[in-house]
């Protein structure tokens, strides 16, 4: 699905699933979003379920924003006496449509607590008390988790909130961090769970036993990192300076706040140091990500000066990070450098970034998904230096694998419906919900334009973007493969899959194609067709076709048998 699809939803009012592979646009549709609110009158509630990851929306903690706190569960008799604090209760009362960022690290218990607060302190018993509830993130990223004494935790999708909301799922699938199409292929792969062996074998063509190039490295665990920062800084002969981070506020929430942090309690550099920015800055000319080098410290304020690769020096000042309550107040704020020692990282601390080049060491990864975050920091297989790379690294979590292709499916129709609304449609849809949400019309009104008209010719109207998939359908009617479909349009063989998917949908898809596809197939067809049948499987449902080959045919390759299939029995 397009951004521009997933907006378009995401204005009727409905509640939403906003996901997609990293790059994809989540954080971008989801600003142009809280813009066109804002633009209207409405104040959405803006919150993530992590400290560090608020700040990035100018938000607030879910856990904040509820009431909760460092709780999961609650009753309802809770629930009614959060409702007389009465700053509580006004904001959750006002809050026309509630945005949850990175909902891959929220427990299912705690959204189960969120919804039933909002049920309870708005006296109303549909779903979040009737808020539009926008979810956002990726659960082939960083998972929820849980403290010693707690149950094992679940992931959002398993709550029953979920369920109730009747979330229409936006799968985004545009690219704007890799542009590599042949790694882009291998990306799609690992996250599908259908790695080939010229998959692996183009990850190996990439290993290396040498990390002394001059490019971040990424390690699974903490105790390289240190280790690598620390020498590195060691062998520097000049003096170093050493900044210290400053708090105010809760602190509970100081302390989550710090865990998700990317820059040190105590950060140490010297002059030669490497460093990484960790916020965004575009007015200074630095985003998260960003890789510099310390050149000098400031003569009067003591601060660094660090040169980019563009060339381009900064003198460093410290940043605030901070969550707010009502009114904008902080409850809680961070001030440090927006800096880190960037010889080296953990993956865990890279999520979120782009990056040009890495040295990527996945010899202990010990986590589902650890490889694949790790894997997508970067924007090219050419920008790629692999040090270890173990079975667990090219593995993700079978549950979240399974539910995706759930996900897809869904987006898959919600795109459909959306495709057959016109602008005016879409537009009414639109009105109707700012009107529900007591917001504003468009700041513009009709008799201006018309005003303005008289001295400004009208624009011929633009021409109607053509769907996406029908170039791939006219290649496949002249008779093309699809893995010759996919090298003329420079996409890969899942997306132009994806591409004939929704010609399928849409019955558009002749049936003298299915001849052509199966030549796609036809050394595998004979094998894998009576498992299909067998396994009645349908749509596109095919773990169980997967696990019975134990993974040896591509989830694209059954998809096609199971079009074929399909058609046969009509």
């Amino acid at each position: 699905m397009t951004q521009s699809d997933a907006l378009d939803i995401l204005k009727t009012g409905a509640n939403v699933f906003l996901t997609g592979e990293p790059g994809a646009g989540k954080s971008h549709t989801i600003r142009e979003y809280i813009k066109f609110l804002q633009s209207h009158g409405i104040a959405p509630a803006m919150t993530a379920s992590t400290g560090i990851a608020a700040t990035h929306i100018g938000g607030m903690t879910i856990h904040s924003w509820s009431g909760l706190g460092i709780r999961k569960f609650i009753t309802r008799r809770e629930c009614k006496d959060l409702a007389t604090n009465s700053a509580l209760a006004s904001r959750v009362r006002k809050a026309s449509v509630l945005i949850i960022d990175e909902i891959s690290m929220l427990d299912a218990a705690m959204l189960d607590s969120v919804d039933m607060v909002c049920r309870v302190v708005r006296d109303c018993d549909l779903p979040f008390g009737g808020i539009q509830i926008v979810l956002v993130g990726d659960f082939f990223q960083l998972p929820p988790v849980t403290r010693q004494d707690e149950p094992p935790a679940r992931f959002a999708f398993a709550a029953r909130s979920w369920e109730d909301a009747n979330l229409t799922v936006c799968y985004l699938s545009e690219q704007h961090r890799q542009e590599d199409p042949v790694f882009l292929d291998i990306l799609a792969a690992l996250r599908r769970g259908s790695l080939t062996e010229d998959h692996v074998e183009a990850l190996h063509s990439r290993r290396c036993m040498s990390d002394d190039r001059d490019i971040t490295k990424l390690y699974s665990h903490n105790a390289d990192v240190d280790r690598i920062n620390t020498d590195r800084l060691r062998m520097l002969l000049a003096k170093e300076k050493t900044y210290t981070m400053t708090t105010a506020g809760n602190p509970k929430l100081i302390e989550q706040m710090k865990r998700g942090c990317l820059s040190p309690e105590k950060l140490t550099l010297k002059i030669g140091a490497r460093v990484m920015f960790t916020r965004n800055n575009p007015a200074e000319g630095y985003v998260n990500g960003s890789i510099a080098d310390v050149v000098d410290f400031d003569a009067e304020t003591k601060y660094p000066v660090v040169q980019l690769k563009s060339g381009r020096m900064i003198c460093v000042e410290p940043g605030m990070w901070s969550v707010d309550g009502d009114g904008g107040t902080p409850l809680a704020t961070l001030r440090q450098l927006p800096l880190r020692l960037a010889w080296a990282m953990t993956v865990h601390k890279s999520q979120g970034m782009s990056l040009d080049g890495a040295f990527i060491d996945l010899g202990t990864a010990f986590a589902y998904g650890q490889g694949y975050v790790a894997l997508s920091r970067v924007r090219s297989l050419a920008g790629l230096y692999l040090g270890g790379l173990n079975a667990r690294a090219l593995e993700v979590d079978p549950v979240v694998l399974e539910r995706d292709e759930e996900f897809r499916a869904q987006s898959l129709a919600a795109e459909t419906v959306i495709a057959n609304r016109n602008d005016e449609e879409r537009r009414t849809d639109a009105d109707a919900f700012i009107k529900a949400c007591g917001g504003k019309k468009t700041p513009i009104i009709r008799e201006t334009i018309d005003a303005l008209s008289a001295y400004f010719p009208s624009k011929p109207a633009k021409k109607a973007k053509e769907p996406k998939w029908s170039e791939t359908l006219a290649l496949i009617i002249e008779g093309k493969s699809i893995m010759e479909v996919a090298k003329e349009r420079s996409r890969t063989v899942g997306t132009i899959v994806g591409h004939l998917e929704e010609v399928r949908a849409l019955d558009k898809l002749p049936v003298d194609a299915f001849d052509r596809l199966r030549n796609d197939v036809k050394d595998i067809h004979a094998e894998v067709a009576p498992v299909i049948i067998e396994l009645k499987t349908r749509g596109r449902f095919l773990r169980p076709v997967f696990d019975h080959f134990q993974g040896k045919y591509s989830y694209d390759d059954l998809r096609i048998i199971q079009w074929i299939v399909d058609a046969e029995k009509k």
